[in-house]
């Protein structure tokens, strides 16, 4: 039953819809509808502003983090924490507040993953430093440093379940970018190099 609880809350707190909001209170408009269509961070900075999309950012995070910590507080063993987490990126994904229709999940992922292996944290920033600086795509960045996550699990904390979730939740990630990607191959001609690499952070296709 305390499980149960803390996937609802955990579902709930992923459900609210940081982006929207922003974008809402900033300039007055739905964020699903301008830019790349969707409820997250990197849409509000480049669409909102860059202070915005940083508050957005954190605050998405913060779902991830706030899902895991609250199934920890309720006593609930690992499974349930996982399923707490998963639950969030799903409320990201598909909040009940706004029809089901949200972002993507990276924030909302990353925060989870940063709170279940606090241990990959110097390792998830390093591979994004060193991305970021050689790409300057901010999305790259950040999808790279997920690979860190399985290995940390694996090999610090021996964990399988951690290894299959850590693997398995950019899996569903990178499903749900695949549109995205096929629209930015499309823009650049069919280049992948100009999918991948940018002129700035603030370069967007």
């Amino acid at each position: 039953m305390i499980g149960a609880v803390a996937i609802v809350c955990g579902y709930l707190l992923g459900s609210i819809p940081s982006g929207y909001i922003a974008a809402r209170l900033k300039k007055g408009i739905d964020i699903r509808n301008v830019g790349t269509r969707v409820m997250g961070a990197l849409n509000v900075y480049y669409e909102v502003g860059h202070a915005a999309g940083v508050l957005v950012l954190l605050a998405d995070i913060g779902k991830g983090v706030g899902a895991v910590l609250l199934a920890r507080w309720l006593g609930v063993d690992l499974i349930f924490q996982l399923l707490a987490g998963l639950a969030a990126v799903l409320g990201h994904v598909f909040p009940v507040f706004l029809k089901f229709r949200g972002g993507r999940g990276g924030a909302t992922s990353i925060g989870v993953l940063l709170c279940l292996l606090p241990k990959a944290i110097p390792f998830w920033l390093a591979i994004c430093g060193v991305v970021l600086l050689i790409t300057r795509n901010v999305a790259f960045c950040y999808s790279m440093g997920f690979v860190c996550f399985p290995v940390a699990a694996g090999l610090i904390y021996g964990s399988v379940a951690m290894v299959v979730f850590s693997a398995g939740l950019p899996i569903f990630l990178g499903i749900k970018y695949i549109p995205r990607l096929k629209e930015m191959h499309s823009v650049t001609g069919g280049s992948w190099r100009g999918v991948i690499f940018r002129s700035s952070i603030n370069e967007r296709f």
